[in-house]
């Protein structure tokens, strides 16, 4: 994409102005330029944890050339055998991921685990040489972090945590344009993300078979307390803090991903969360909905939600506020309007007596000479959309194999997924300890 200054930006708005809107399409990063490798050049890839994001997320990733699923765990006897009927008789499956990390053949391991499980399973693979793709949240526990970090440097292995945002071209239009001074002094940003659904609200089905027989429950409980089997905890383990992170971990982690990829700041240094169960009361013990506001160093301010009854459809989204305008981004477009501050401040006389009126009216006009007579410009308005099918999720899994290929940068490492599930948890932090929190983006510790 061609980058753009502040000056090329107005001087573009200026002609454009007049137009009510003005809309580009964005070019793909990957897709058209990918081109087919042989048998024997590609990335062996075996996925932990085969649950409904694991499954999905396979799905997309072997759809990168060069790139082949071998083996599958999970602990559910059914979901091993789906792999199979899946993509082939010949996949290795498990119930003990440690037996995918002892193959020498196996290059990548993708973990779509529940959240407790994130670490010791990514520091797992790590250690047995594997690189790395990790479902977001990165951490479940602020301890996880730390962890993560040294493992990954200590191994020299690629690690990209699994929000698919920040691979997303819109957000890198978006990063463009706030970097040019499309919207002026960023001071506010407005982040949503809201459901209204069984399904959406993590009722997640329980299959008729579910038992100690067909789940392994020892193993899924790992760290976590020990109770009794229930089939509801182990299909629908968002909804108890034992194993997830709530909404906090499950969406508003992309929020603080997008926030922090598009504006370039490392986290916030203050947080002040509110929330409840406020529908779904069903035995979970995580929120239905989540209110945070957060401080940030760079000078700006990040207010979220996260609903899980909100009368609508599901919906996510961001408002970039500046100082000369907005910036917007849904799933399929960002839209900048500019309306830029007027350079007079105004008067207000109609009190004054006439003569007063008339004199002061005269003297602010010499200062203040009439730019526009007939009336103020009309706003002018860009946006940018992504071509029909295009998947964010498909170039973040591109972004993860190039540099297992290549050993360069991935977008999306440790410290970045640290940062922005940390962000998040401090959210969760502040409703627990009904206060305001504070954090060190630098050092990525609670203050």
């Amino acid at each position: 994409m061609r980058s753009i200054n502040r000056r090329t930006f107005l001087h573009t708005a200026a002609k454009t102005a007049a137009a009510a809107g003005a809309t580009s399409y964005l070019r793909p990063l990957f897709g058209q330029a990918d081109v087919q490798r042989s048998p024997n050049d590609h990335i062996q890839l075996a996925l932990i944890g085969a649950g409904i994001q694991g499954q999905g997320d396979t799905k997309t990733a072997i759809q990168v050339p060069g790139v082949k699923l071998v083996a599958v765990a999970d602990c559910y006897d059914g979901r091993l055998t789906h792999a199979k009927e899946l993509w082939g008789a010949d996949i290795f499956t498990t119930r003990d991921y440690r037996e995918i990390l002892s193959r020498p053949d196996i290059d990548a391991v993708l973990i779509a685990t529940p959240d407790h499980w994130h670490k010791q399973a990514a520091v797992d693979a790590m250690r047995a040489g594997k690189d790395v793709y990790l479902e977001k949240p990165m951490i479940h526990l602020y301890s996880d972090g730390p962890e993560i970090i040294q493992a990954a440097q200590s191994t020299n292995r690629i690690l990209q945590v699994g929000s698919q945002r920040v691979s997303n071209i819109l957000y890198s239009k978006a990063k463009e344009l706030l970097t040019s001074g499309a919207i002026g002094k960023l001071n506010m940003v407005t982040a949503r993300w809201d459901r209204n659904s069984s399904l959406g609200a993590w009722n997640y089905s329980v299959p008729l078979d579910a038992s100690p027989e067909t789940c392994d429950w020892p193993r899924f409980l790992g760290t976590a307390p020990k109770v009794p089997f229930s089939g509801e905890r182990f299909f629908q383990w968002r909804k108890w803090k034992d194993y997830g992170s709530g909404v906090a971990g499950d969406l508003f982690v992309h929020l603080f991903s997008g926030t922090h990829f598009i504006t370039g700041s490392h986290g916030p240094t203050r947080a002040v969360a509110t929330g409840g169960l406020r529908y779904w009361k069903d035995g979970r013990d995580a929120n239905d909905v989540l209110l945070g506001l957060l401080d940030y160093p760079e000078g700006f301010n990040l207010s979220l939600r996260v609903n899980f009854v909100d009368g609508g459809e599901e919906s996510e989204g961001f408002l970039f506020t500046g100082s000369e305008g907005t910036m917007e981004i849904t799933t399929r477009s960002v839209s900048v309007i500019r309306s830029p501050m007027s350079k007079e401040p105004g008067y207000t006389v109609s009190t004054f007596a006439d003569a007063m009126q008339k004199q002061y009216v005269e003297e602010y006009r010499k200062k203040y000479p009439v730019v526009h007579p007939d009336g103020p410009p009309p706003r002018n308005v860009e946006t940018y959309v992504v071509p029909d099918g295009y998947s964010d999720s498909y170039d973040h899994f591109h972004n993860f194999f190039n540099a297992v290929r290549t050993r360069r940068p991935v977008v999306e490492d440790a410290t970045f997924g640290f940062r922005a599930a940390g962000a998040a948890l401090l959210c969760n932090l502040s409703v627990e300890r009904d206060n305001v929190v504070h954090w060190n983006p630098e050092t990525m510790k609670i203050v």
